[in-house]
């Protein structure tokens, strides 16, 4: 399905922090956007033409970086108390069925770059609107189970959307308050795993977020967000239970 009223990506709307007036959310974005750019120097006066250079020297960063297998967005609403985007896959799909994770998925051949594969797929996922998003910048890529590059695209989106899940991929949509997720403990979770004919558990870091569990590659993601933005560090692994190795 693709994108309906798709913006040119030199049209994108980019989020700069001197316009962000919620500080976690400045912070984030001045961070992710002097990484992405190799420089300490992010505009901190409000200036039109400062503005947009720095938007396009941010969109043309993205365009640069090499095609991803996939790509997921990282949303997050731009307001006061801000929410994490987060979805629960559907149960009946052959990959990652059940699982948490942002909206997101394979790079089409007509996208482009990875900004366009991640605002296609949210769209079809949650009818997010690619006009109601706000490019802050991306983060590392990962990896997926199935060997895939993943490479997640950060993005502020207005507080007012109602969203709709596309039932053939997505179970749920739900938030986590990102500033209570910032703070909160990663706790272990058992994951059943199999290796040739033998079964086994492993346990890995994850969160709790509304009944929902957040591990694996949104795991992976939402940990190098935190120690990009944050300076949060985490020791993320997969290793069987203390019991087991007795």
């Amino acid at each position: 399905m693709p994108l309906e009223h798709s913006p040119r990506f030199d049209e994108l709307s980019v989020a700069l922090p001197q316009h962000i007036e919620q500080p976690i959310l400045r912070q984030m974005t001045a961070r992710l956007q002097q990484r992405l750019l190799g420089t300490a120097d992010i505009p901190s006066h409000e200036n039109e033409t400062s503005d947009i250079s720095h938007s396009a020297q941010i969109l043309a960063r993205l365009y640069q970086t090499p095609i991803a297998d996939a790509s997921i967005l990282v949303a997050i609403t731009n307001e006061a108390r801000p929410r994490l985007l987060l979805t629960r896959r559907a149960g009946h799909l052959n990959n990652h069925a059940g699982e948490v994770s942002c909206a997101g998925g394979k790079h089409d051949a007509g996208d482009g770059n990875n900004v366009v594969t991640a605002l296609r797929e949210a769209s079809e996922e949650t009818a997010l609107p690619a006009s109601r998003v706000h490019i802050i910048g991306q983060l590392p890529p990962q990896e997926s189970k199935k060997g895939l590059s993943v490479r997640p695209i950060v993005a502020l989106i207005d507080a007012d959307l109602v969203l709709v899940p596309e039932l053939g991929e997505i179970a749920r949509i739900f938030w986590a308050d990102f500033e209570a997720l910032l703070a909160a403990p990663t706790v272990e979770y058992t994951v059943p795993y199999t290796i040739g004919e033998q079964n086994m558990t492993l346990v890995t870091p994850s969160w709790q977020v509304d009944g929902e569990t957040v591990w694996g590659l949104t795991g992976r993601v939402l940990a190098s967000l935190m120690e990009i933005g944050f300076d949060r560090e985490f020791d993320w692994y997969y290793r069987r239970p203390a019991s087991a190795r007795d």
